[in-house]
């Protein structure tokens, strides 16, 4: 059963990629370089770079499976998978232009470069007060940069907050961020099964296509980690860890309007774990928790959420997205997401979910719905990172083999191709 889902799923990404790049070269449309995909084909190479990157990744696949081994406290894995995702983001982001591929796509004026979308431009509307910021959101929305527009108040907050005013600051944060990421998928994943399937989880996010490559130059990461915050504490057992995710993740939801997906994850998970009393329970409390904070930050700051998600709304109809038709996305977006998060990953957490795991189940729910209210057309592999250490975690249990440095090995290859192939624009 689970070779036949296998080989299902990868005919109908065979047929998605297939039909995109037809499409592509016939006309030029889907609003992508390469269908389903956002990287365009560019081969490009620093030479000290990609050598250091290589060499980084070669001692990822070797030595990473040694932190298995049960000698090394659940802690010190933490600390370990912290640092090898760290290297690992790093080291494969100087394969292409050195240290610049660090921080150049938050450069305001570089050519070619996503700089005047993000977020930096944005910071000028902090200049009279957080309060008034929150204020008047809903109304300058329109006005801010697309990705400011595209998300509540949230990450210009915290940017202002550390003083954040620079490409490099801004890349700072995501590369700390991002390397959590690794950690938290081993937390996470030792909630879900036991501490040994964790130090897989914590592995294969580490070494994930889409971490290593959108994850060191993304805001989209630190949404990522949050997420996957929220996400340890929302399915612990302890009804104390579970309120801190409540508080945790109705903060989540003011950073990126995608992480509410992060509350239905856990409803479901729940929900499968204990009964639909337990999930029902989990999704109300996480209704609350958002509406707690918002409605405090509306008689507080005079902030206005439902004129900022309608402000988001607008400028999400009259982006680029309009060019990207949803017969197409409907697929072209999870295909993305998927073989960027790692063919491996995705394979094993295929397995999870005709086993009928509860954390396989809540991700494919949350993919399906996302993809059918075309959420998100296209740029996936950005945008969905939040999903990564969730499918990590759906995936490790069914990688505990002799066969986790092949994966490791192919995840790495992934990785290093793609940066040197296809210029992934983060």
């Amino acid at each position: 059963m689970t070779r036949a889902v296998r080989l299902g799923a990868a005919a109908v990404a065979v047929a998605v990629i297939a039909t995109g790049w037809l499409i592509r070269r016939a006309n030029g449309g889907l609003g992508t370089a390469t269908p389903p995909f956002v990287p365009g084909w560019s081969p490009r190479i620093e030479t000290v770079g990609a050598v250091v990157a290589v060499l980084v990744l070669l001692a990822a696949v070797a030595l990473g499976p040694r932190l298995l081994d049960r000698r090394l406290p659940p802690a010190g894995f933490s600390v370990a998978s912290y640092v090898l995702a760290l290297c690992v983001g790093l080291a494969a982001n100087l394969a292409r232009e050195g240290t610049d591929g660090w921080s150049r796509m938050f450069t305001i004026d570089g050519a070619f470069h996503e700089g005047p979308n993000e977020y930096l431009p944005g910071l000028p509307t902090l200049g009279y007060g957080a309060r008034f910021y929150l204020d008047r959101f809903a109304e300058m929305a329109s006005s801010q940069p697309v990705n400011v527009a595209g998300h509540p108040p949230g990450p210009l907050l915290l940017m202002d907050a550390l003083g954040i005013t620079t490409a490099g600051g801004l890349a700072a944060l995501c590369i700390v961020a991002g390397a959590l990421c690794a950690p938290l998928a081993h937390r996470l994943s030792w909630t879900l099964d036991d501490e040994p399937t964790g130090r897989i989880a914590g592995l294969l996010c580490a070494l994930s296509p889409a971490l290593v490559l959108f994850g060191v130059s993304s805001y989209d990461v630190v949404f990522a980690a949050i997420g996957a915050l929220a996400a340890c504490l929302l399915v612990a057992r302890s009804p104390g860890w579970r309120a801190a995710g409540l508080v945790v993740f109705a903060l989540a939801t003011f950073m990126s309007w995608a992480l509410l997906a992060i509350g239905a994850w856990a409803a479901i998970v729940a929900w499968r774990r204990e009964g639909w009393r337990a999930g029902l329970a989990l999704a109300a409390a996480c209704g609350v928790a958002v509406l707690v904070l918002n409605g405090a930050l509306a008689l507080a700051t005079g902030y206005d959420p439902i004129g900022a998600l309608a402000a988001t709304k607008q400028v999400y109809d009259n982006s680029l997205a309009t060019r990207r038709p949803y017969a197409f996305w409907v697929l072209g977006s999870p295909v993305a997401w998927a073989v960027m998060t790692g063919v491996p990953i995705i394979a094993a957490a295929i397995a999870g979910l005709v086993a009928r795991r509860p954390a396989a189940i809540a991700l494919a729910v949350v993919v399906v719905v996302a993809s059918l209210g075309g959420f998100t057309k296209a740029e996936t592999e950005r945008i969905w990172l939040f999903m990564v250490p969730l499918a990590c975690a759906a995936a490790a249990p069914w990688l505990r083999t002799p066969r986790l440095r092949a994966v490791l090995a192919f995840l790495a290859a992934q990785v290093i191709l793609i940066e040197l192939l296809y210029e992934t624009v983060w």
